[in-house]
């Protein structure tokens, strides 16, 4: 058996300070993790809305080799000549194709292993776009004339969605790994055919938040239910991936691991309830 291919992935990114805490620590992150590939999602950097030519860069100059994106890219208008110029970062290929950039891409990596990356989109509570179930399906069979390892970065609101997403495309590419709803989820595991899944692979940035978002606002936002200005939190910072480790040959994978750096503090011991008695309760029937 040849050497696996370990890829590692780095959850949405919000704010300046997630992106300070990935080109601080994503070559350190590489080196423990052994990585040959790593793909980050840098949908959320710009105040939450995209990303600039010059946080691309940062990105790439720490390490990253391909950037994907979801449905916030399109919120500044000065990241759609961005994906036009540069087809290491990615938009949901199921967008209409009118709107330019790329939805996939191949790269190879220093040993030689190419690796394709999809970037697809949900349509459950988001915009009613192409059918990323066929998409998908199409892309795949393209990229597969090239390389069985291939990563899928689902971008989608609900769990289900991203969930089907697995199953249709298990043993047909090495991991789907669901993004957009910023909470790492613990239910990492390899799909009967080989491809490794996780629902969401969880945010990078502050912690001391609301997905993000100050608190005070999320709270003003939900209690008056009315818009009210984005504005990125800056507490407890972290950064969430996966590692997954893949066969280069057939593109299955072997392994997949949750990261959270650094890990969340135990402060107190688990709340614990004193059980009901297994025993039945006696009825007197007489």
């Amino acid at each position: 058996m040849s050497e696996p291919l370990n890829i590692l992935f780095i959850g949405d990114i919000v704010g300046l300070n997630g992106l300070a805490m990935v080109t601080k620590f994503l070559k350190s992150l590489i080196e423990k993790h052994e990585a040959e590939a790593v793909i980050v999602n840098g949908e959320n950097i710009y105040d939450g809305k995209a990303l600039t030519k010059k946080h691309a860069e940062e990105l790439f100059a720490a390490g990253a080799h391909i950037i994907t994106t979801g449905n916030h890219i399109w919120e500044r208008w000065d990241a759609r000549p961005l994906l036009r110029e540069e087809r290491r970062i990615l938009r949901p290929l199921n967008y209409p194709r009118e709107n330019g950039g790329s939805g996939y891409a191949i790269f190879k990596t220093a040993k030689g292993t190419k690796v394709g990356v999809l970037n697809i989109q949900g349509r459950v509570f988001l915009p009613p776009i192409d059918d990323p179930f066929k998409t998908a399906e199409w892309a795949v069979q393209n990229i597969l004339e090239e390389t069985p390892n291939i990563l899928v970065d689902m971008h989608a609101e609900a769990s289900a969605e991203k969930q089907a997403m697995g199953f249709f495309l298990d043993g047909k590419v090495s991991a789907v790994l669901g993004t957009h709803t910023h909470v790492q989820t613990a239910d990492e595991r390899i799909l009967p055919n080989g491809t490794a899944f996780i629902t969401d692979v969880g945010m990078t940035g502050p912690y001391d938040s609301c997905v993000g978002l100050r608190t005070d606002i999320a709270i003003k936002r939900f209690m008056l239910g009315t818009p009210h200005k984005y504005e990125t939190a800056t507490g407890d910072l972290k950064i969430a991936g996966v590692i997954l480790k893949v066969d280069r040959e057939t593109g299955h994978a072997h392994s997949i691991e949750r990261i959270i750096f650094p890990e969340f503090e135990r402060t107190s011991a688990p709340v614990t309830a004193e059980l009901p008695s297994a025993e039945p309760a006696l009825i007197n029937a007489e």
